[in-house]
């Protein structure tokens, strides 16, 4: 005992220097870890993952992330164990096929959970094997040849959101929230392909049960807390709630999954009673038709988790890019009228039909190359992904442009980052223009296209991108045939809050019908 009371006295005594020579050591390690300290980025990134939760915290993140690469060049120490890579190069490593490249601890931040049970996704899982035998299970649903069935769903959405869009905003003069309600319209889509019913956004014009409020608070939370994973556990993740949860305590689910979970139940329960009335293609059908022929693997569950997640993925991204299209447009009049002339002509020449609904078809709007070249440079210059997306180095380690990075460093490109390279898409890449997708060579318009990052890149490629792209071709040409936009203050600007996607907040319009 006097020889542990003399250690417990020595530590005491000593505490105030023990203490600081541990923390000097600590920072010391996390300085030099591996090598890294040869990477340029700001001081304290060097020291602690503090530095990015911060900045991440603060919303503007990827304006971080551009001016470092300015400032030091194609790689950027971002943490103590994680670098961002700028230069396109990167991207065929980081995200090519069996690179060995797996996803980081940040994205099980942001998995739904139910009952207390994870649902680990497509986005979320960090196990290569289970995501490749989940998108050989669904591919087929997602596919371009797929597009066909789903469109006349999309038809019936867009048909009530150009008309409730007349009734509430073009006939009063009201000023709209565009960007909160072509999030609306893309909620209500995704509703109407995945359970061939709407949630009811558009024909209520309020965010039903809380849904989008709650989303957006999961990624508020997810965006800097997947700077720290660990902190998951603490919060969100806490074991003791999550054990809540499980024994019914505690109702942690999401009004997504409760809404999904509600139309799956029903439609179990209807092909039960009548195996003859089948339902649309939709994607719910799909998933069961995965179910069924893969009952070992695409348990209900994971049917769930599929539907769950296309709603939180499909209509968060392409509301922001929908809405990012519309403010480049606005804030360029000359590039508008363009696009307005463009479909003029289109429906002269019959390239377009003339319906009285004045909606464009998916096929149609592959015919217009001025509005193309409009939403690529959008794309270009406002991808929905503020973060890079990160990624944790093979143990054996990796070249990436032309350095060894050791084994489980965490790396990453942002779109943000790889979309304004001036050696590929010309000078001025702060500047919205259209026409440099039309005047390219077509050597430089490959790169160019090969180049574009925001559906991700590789085998985690985003698997709703063909779906995202039929809603904004198909919305764009068809609201613009219906409607005069013009932004409620000229002068003013949107602001941008990144919670990991770029929110538009303030993107505030009028509509006039045309005729």
């Amino acid at each position: 005992m006097t020889l542990i009371a003399g250690i417990v006295h020595a530590l005491q005594a000593y505490a105030v220097y023990i203490l600081p020579v541990l923390v000097v050591s600590w920072l010391a390690r996390n300085y030099t870890n591996h090598g890294l300290y040869r990477y340029p980025g700001p001081f304290w990134a060097h020291l602690t993952n503090l530095w990015r939760f911060v900045d991440v915290y603060g919303r503007r993140p990827e304006v971080t992330h551009i001016a470092l690469h300015r400032k030091y060049g194609n790689i950027v120490r971002l943490g103590p164990n994680v670098l961002s890579f700028g230069d396109p190069s990167a991207v065929k490593v980081i995200y090519g096929l069996n690179k060995g490249f797996t996803k980081s601890k940040f994205y099980p931040v942001q998995m739904a959970t139910t009952k207390g049970e994870p649902l680990p996704s497509l986005f979320s899982t960090l196990d290569e094997t289970f995501h490749a035998n989940l998108r050989r299970c669904v591919n087929h649903a997602f596919a371009m040849s797929s597009l066909v069935q789903y469109e006349p769903m999309v038809n019936e959405t867009l048909e009530l959101f150009l008309d409730q869009t007349a009734r509430l905003y073009a006939k009063t003069g009201r000023v709209c929230n565009f960007a909160r309600w072509l999030q609306f319209y893309a909620f209500d889509v995704i509703g109407s392909i995945t359970y061939s019913k709407r949630h009811g956004f558009i024909e209520r014009n309020e965010d039903v049960d809380g849904i989008i409020k709650q989303l957006a608070r999961i990624f508020d939370y997810s965006g800097p807390v997947g700077q720290m994973p660990w902190l998951d556990q603490l919060f969100w993740k806490n074991p003791v709630l999550e054990l809540l949860s499980r024994w019914g305590l505690r109702d942690n689910s999401s009004p997504v999954a409760l809404f999904a979970r509600a139309r799956m139940q029903e439609r179990l329960t209807a092909s039960k009673i009548d195996s003859k009335n089948v339902p649309r293609e939709d994607l719910l059908t799909q998933f069961l038709k995965a179910h069924e022929a893969h009952p070992e693997f695409m348990t209900e569950k994971r049917v769930l988790t599929m539907a769950v997640s296309m709603a939180f993925a499909g209509s968060e991204t392409t509301a922001i890019s929908l809405a990012a299209v519309f403010y480049y447009l606005l804030k360029n009049p000359s590039c508008l009228a363009r696009v307005y002339e463009e479909l003029a002509t289109a429906e002269a020449n019959g390239t377009i039909q003339s319906r009285p609904s004045r909606i464009v078809s998916w096929s149609e709007s592959q015919r217009l190359p001025y509005l193309d070249a409009c939403i690529k440079e959008a794309f270009r210059l406002h991808p929905a992904a503020g973060l890079p997306l990160e990624r944790v180095v093979p143990p054996q380690g990796a070249e990436i442009c032309n350095e060894f990075i050791p084994g489980g460093t965490i790396v990453g490109c942002s779109a943000w980052v790889i979309h304004r390279r001036e050696d590929i898409f010309g000078p001025n890449v702060d500047t919205y223009n259209p026409d440099r997708w039309l005047t390219a060579s077509e050597e430089a318009l490959k790169t160019m296209n090969g180049t574009m990052f925001q559906f991700g890149a590789g085998s985690r490629t985003c698997i709703g991108k063909n779906i995202s792209l039929m809603e904004i071709y198909k919305l764009v040409p068809s609201f613009l045939r219906r409607f005069d936009v013009k932004l409620a203050n000229p002068d003013g600007e949107w602001k941008l809050h990144n919670a990991w996607f770029v929110r538009q907040l303030g993107f505030e319009v009028k509509f006039t019908e045309r005729v």
